[in-house]
C-alpha cells in the first residue's frame, strides 16, 4: 500500500520503505501511520521478502516525529490516551513484523520517530545524525508506558532520565556510546553499509532469524509493565495548560511559557 508519503520498494529480498515527506522532516501523518501498518501486513505475507530498511527521504531527518499541527484538535482526557494507544499498536506493529528490520537513519530522529527506530532491529545511522525526545522543552507531553520500556531496554534508565529530562538530542557518537544505534558511518557510507547487513541477513536461515527475533520480544514483551500503567500520567500532561501552550508555541516558532498547569 505504497502512498505518496510512505513508499515502498524492493531489491532482491530486501524492501525498503521510505518515509516520503522531506519538506516536514518526515514528520508523520495519520495516513502515514496507517500506511506503515499496512507495508507490515503486506510484507508479512510476502514470501520473496527477507529483510525490510527503513529510511526517510532526504539528508535532514528520519522521522522528525508526528506532525504536531494534528495535536490542535486534542480536548479530552481521552483524546491524549487514544493519541498513544494508536502510536503503541503502530510501533508494536513494526516490532513483530516477522522479518528483520534496518532504520537507515540520516540526519534528525525524534519523539515518535525515535520509537520507530527503537521498534527496528538494527539502527545504522550518519554521523550528522540526531536523536532525542525533546518533549520537556516543546510539547510537555508524555510518552506511553511502552515506549519508555522501549527505550529502557535499549540505554538504561539512567540515560533514559537525561535524554527526557534535558530534552537534548544526542549526537551520533553519544547515541552509539548509549547503544541506542549499532553503528555510525559517514553519510556518502550509509547505503553501502545498510545494504551489506540486509545481504548478510538474506542470505542466513530465515526460520533461525525469525525465531531469534521473535524469542527476544517475547522476553521483553513479558519483562514489560500493563500500558494502562501510565494512563493517569499521560492524561495529566495531555490535558494540561503546559501541553496546549507547548502545541501553540511549536506551530508560531516560539519558546513555550511553562506554568506546570
Amino acid at each position: 500500500m505504497s502512498t505518496p508519503h510512505v513508499v515502498r520498494t524492493q531489491d532482491g529480498p530486501v524492501a525498503v520503505i521510505t518515509f516520503n515527506r522531506p519538506e516536514a522532516r518526515n514528520a508523520m501523518t495519520w495516513p502515514m501511520y496507517d500506511a506503515l501498518v499496512e507495508e507490515c501486513e503486506q510484507i508479512d505475507r510476502a514470501d520473496d521478502v527477507r529483510v525490510v530498511v527503513l529510511r526517510g527521504a532526504g539528508s535532514k531527518a528520519f522521522v522528525a516525529g508526528t506532525d504536531i499541527a494534528q495535536f490542535r484538535t486534542f480536548r479530552t482526557a481521552e483524546d491524549g490516551v487514544r493519541y498513544e494507544q494508536r502510536i503503541d499498536s503502530v510501533v508494536d506493529r513494526l516490532e513483530r513484523l516477522a522479518k528483520p528490520t534496518i532504520a537507515a537513519i540520516d540526519g534528525v530522529t525524534t519523539g515518535g520517530g525515535c520509537a520507530l527506530a527503537a521498534a527496528c532491529d538494527l539502527r545504522i545511522c550518519t554521523t550528522r545524525s540526531r536523536f532525542g525526545v525533546p518533549i520537556a522543552r516543546t510539547l510537555g507531553n508524555c510518552l506511553s508506558a511502552s515506549n519508555h520500556a522501549r527505550f529502557l531496554d535499549l540505554i538504561g534508565p539512567a540515560r533514559l532520565k537525561e535524554l527526557l529530562f534535558t530534552g537534548r538530542l544526542l549526537p551520533a557518537a553519544a547515541a552509539a556510546d548509549a547503544g541506542l544505534v549499532n553503528r555510525v558511518v559517514e553519510p556518502d557510507r550509509l547505503d553501502a553499509v545498510v545494504r551489506e547487513y540486509a545481504e548478510t541477513m538474506a542470505a542466513n536461515a530465515p526460520l533461525t532469524i525469525r525465531a531469534s527475533k521473535e524469542m527476544i520480544r517475547r522476553i521483553q514483551a513479558h519483562r514489560r509493565t500493563d500500558p494502562a500503567l501510565g494512563r493517569d500520567l499521560i492524561i495529566t500532561c495531555y490535558t494540561s495548560a503546559d501541553f496546549h501552550e507547548g502545541v501553540d508555541a511549536f506551530l508560531a516558532k516560539r519558546a513555550p511559557r511553562w506554568t506546570g498547569t
